[in-house]
């Protein structure tokens, strides 16, 4: 994703604007200003500039002991490229009725068309109320996910996942998971080395494994009597070589189908499905930061064929190998603009 309008042969940030609403959750309104204020080009220039606004002049109340002003008022929102929108305690008639109030109305109205629409948590309420979501997929905290489809029963509700990329409109889960969102645009606009960076400057991982069932309450949960992360570990060196669920297990000195359960548990996916997950993250940065050709990048992130790297890449991401070199490898003049144009 390029910025707005080229300026002297530079590029204008992306603006995002977060929208904070009466009750905003501190936590998750300093997320975007964290996730996309710390990414920068490989030549230091910084990809987004991120301002908050609310729905009028007046401070807004925190679910803390606190409330916060801003510098910029709700017509910030006409100038967005991105429009995030935190979790709030006090919505109203949108949690409740599912409509907008006035003053919310009034903001959104500010939107432009084709502006990328953000949630994070039950920001999503706000996003479904506007009609938004209507008919698309979308996710929100897992204690809230029953209530949302059936004040919203329209939209195709995702419990499990941690969140929902629907193109122009993204939604996330409970609190945390607006860090994987973030992170997740970085990547998407930007590329895997970009979203690394700004991953390890903030001491989170780049990308967690499974979704948000793992971390729903149980009346009785099961006690975690062994891991296996030793045995993530020891695939994660040798993805390159055919690896065996039941190598894996042997790792951890568990049956294949003790391991299987286990592991599950532990990252909500299905060994098979994580060892995909980290060939796919693996081939997008040998295809970002080296120049080996498509066949050697298919065997060193242990597809064995382009052909196999193809059907997964274009799986997970809707792009085949040689389109996702081309839009995110970085040139003499910086990162290579991402399919969607602001």
């Amino acid at each position: 994703m390029g910025g707005r309008t080229p300026t002297g042969g530079r590029s204008v940030p992306h603006r995002v604007v977060v929208l904070a609403l009466a009750g905003v959750i501190p936590f998750e309104l300093g997320i975007p200003h964290r996730i996309f204020g710390k990414a920068r080009s490989p030549g230091g220039q910084r990809l987004y500039e991120v301002v908050t606004c609310g729905t009028g002049a007046d401070p807004v109340r925190t679910d803390a002991d606190f409330s916060v002003t801003f510098t910029h008022g709700p017509e910030a929102l006409a100038t967005a490229d991105t429009v995030v929108i935190p979790a709030s305690y006090e919505l109203g008639p949108v949690h409740e009725e599912g409509r907008l109030s006035e003053p919310i109305a009034r903001a959104l109205a500010l939107v432009r068309p084709g502006t990328r629409m953000v949630s994070i948590c039950t920001g999503s309420y706000v996003l479904a109320a506007a009609g938004l979501l209507d008919g698309r997929p979308a996710t929100t905290h897992w204690s809230s996910t029953d209530h949302f489809q059936r004040l919203f029963p329209r939209i195709r509700v995702d419990p499990d996942v941690l969140f929902v990329d629907d193109g122009d409109v993204l939604t996330s889960a409970g609190v945390s998971s607006g860090i994987d969102l973030c992170l997740h645009i970085v990547r998407r606009d930007h590329g895997a080395a970009v979203a690394n960076a700004v991953a390890r400057r903030s001491l989170v991982p780049p990308h967690r494994d499974g979704g948000q069932a793992q971390y729903v309450e149980r009346p009785v949960p099961e006690p975690q009597l062994s891991s296996t992360t030793a045995a993530r570990a020891w695939a994660l060196g040798r993805l390159e070589q055919p690896i065996q669920l039941r190598d894996m297990a042997e790792r951890e000195s568990m049956s294949v189908r003790t391991f299987t359960r286990r592991f599950r548990e532990e990252t909500g996916v299905s060994p098979g499905q994580w060892l995909t997950r980290q060939r796919v993250e693996l081939a997008r940065s040998l295809l970002e930061d080296t120049d080996l050709p498509v066949e050697r990048v298919a065997r060193d992130s242990g597809f064995g064929s382009p052909a196999s790297m193809r059907q997964h890449l274009q799986a997970a991401l809707g792009v085949s190998p040689t389109a996702y070199r081309r839009t995110f490898r970085a040139t003499s003049g910086g990162p290579a603009t991402g399919a969607r144009q602001s």
